[in-house]
């Protein structure tokens, strides 16, 4: 049963604290939806993302209105009142709204001796307005170890990067050009009084102006267009796929990629896809069907080829290595909370591990695309300068791009307002020794 509109905030204070705790917002936010009234589910979404993303900054106007932290098994009121900050400076909502119904949600959480504490606390920060902060890195909402990284790798840009993070990302279609053109697409937008353009890069691409429902895409159900950020897109283009190639999407899901390689060339002798998560394949095999494409889904650890690889060398390969996402914090603003510095080595030996890995599978001849969803150097043309070093079967090819910045072993996008993520692309050819 749908628990009463007043929860609201209070279901926002629950998901914070999990996100805090370590689960991820596509983990705990679904459960936490079906438990609020209908109405409320876009509001609740709208709370836990914008929480998520302004947390740091919220974090800090708390600890300094706050004389003393709250104890741990009261931590959720903290969360509460992060919620209503996040709504008093980022919101139009009414803050007397603001302020009695979240004294309301403080006794809803077993509270009831806090309520003093929460209404105080907030009329004082509705009253004075936000204080002043100690670095503009507080101003922007992010973990320290993450602004000293950014800084140290981008000294140029990590401050722009940081707002681009703040800022809604776009929503961006694919179109399927099995099924229609981008030209065609945009006329049926049009039509459908949705404000559309074509994406600067990718030539399948379409940003609208405002998010829409896929449900209210015209031919979404019939597999005219698939939601993905123009920056993924570029995948295809780097692969250079010709009729009659076998081609391995190694880190598959949710299946993106893989349906844009089967759009992208009608004539591919087969696409292998494979993910070790066995839940995660299931997108892989929904977005299939509504695109009516066909690839050979398997749920295998992309490395540990023994237990997958039959034998028969692919033309192609497309690794997609698991990675810290720093380029996606814009859609997954939880990152900032989740990411640790300490998780940044370990991963990047998990690429290494998976390139090499993947080389063993890849045809003489054979082409194959590193990529991450991430903006760190160490987990991108590093490793592809790690792995350069260790193999002389490889060869690496230029990319001749308007996209992005040349890091020499390997291509780099920083995350643009109103425009793609960050991401990095390398491509590599195997020749003989």
């Amino acid at each position: 049963m749908a628990e009463p509109s007043h929860s609201l905030r209070a279901a926002a204070a629950r998901v914070i604290q999990a996100v805090e705790q370590g689960q991820s917002l596509s983990q705990c936010l679904p459960p936490a939806l079906l438990r609020v009234a209908e109405r409320d589910r876009a509001g609740l979404q709208a709370l836990s993302y914008g929480t998520c993303r302004w947390f740091h900054r919220l974090d800090a106007e708390l600890d300094q209105r706050l004389k003393r932290p709250l104890r741990k098994q009261d931590r959720i009121i903290h969360h509460l009142m992060m919620v209503a900050l996040f709504q008093l400076r980022f919101s139009q909502q009414a803050s007397y709204a603001v302020l009695n119904e979240t004294v309301e949600a403080c006794r809803e959480l077993n509270k009831p001796h806090l309520t003093g504490l929460v209404n105080g606390t907030l009329r004082r920060a509705q009253r004075d307005g936000e204080p002043a902060y100690p670095d503009s890195g507080t101003t922007l909402s992010h973990p320290l170890w993450m602004r000293e990284k950014l800084r140290h790798n981008w000294p140029d840009d990590w401050q722009a990067i940081l707002a681009a993070n703040n800022q809604q990302a776009p929503m961006t279609l694919r179109v399927n050009a099995r099924r229609t053109s981008r030209a065609a697409y945009l006329a049926r937008l049009a039509e459908a009084g949705i404000d559309a353009r074509a994406t600067r890069f990718a030539p399948q691409g379409i940003q609208l102006q405002q998010a829409v429902a896929v449900d209210l895409l015209p031919g979404f159900a019939e597999g005219l267009v698939s939601v993905q950020d123009e920056a993924a897109q570029l995948c295809t283009g780097l692969l250079d796929l010709q009729p009659g190639q076998r081609v391995l999407d190694a880190c598959a899901a949710p299946g993106g990629k893989t349906c844009a390689i089967l759009e992208a060339c009608a004539e591919l002798g087969e696409v292998v896809a494979i993910d070790q998560s066995a839940e995660r394949l299931v997108r892989v095999d929904e977005n299939l069907e509504r695109l009516g494409l066909v690839a050979n889904v398997m749920a295998a650890d992309a490395g540990a080829t023994d237990s997958w690889w039959e034998g028969t060398p692919f033309d192609r390969i497309l690794l997609d290595v698991p990675c810290s996402a720093s380029g996606v914090i814009r859609r997954h603003p939880d990152i900032k909370l989740l990411r640790r510095e300490a998780d940044i080595t370990p991963l990047a030996a998990i690429q290494l591990d998976l390139l090499t890995a993947m080389w063993s599978v890849l045809k003489p001849g054979g082409r194959l695309v590193y990529a991450t969803c991430s903006i760190f150097p160490q987990e991108n043309h590093r490793i592809v300068e790690r792995f350069l070093k260790q193999q002389d079967t490889t060869q690496l090819v230029h990319i001749d791009a308007g996209w992005g910045r040349d890091m020499g072993a390997g291509r780099q996008l920083l995350p643009e307002p109103d425009s793609h993520d960050g991401f990095f692309y390398a491509v590599l050819e195997r020749v003989a020794p």
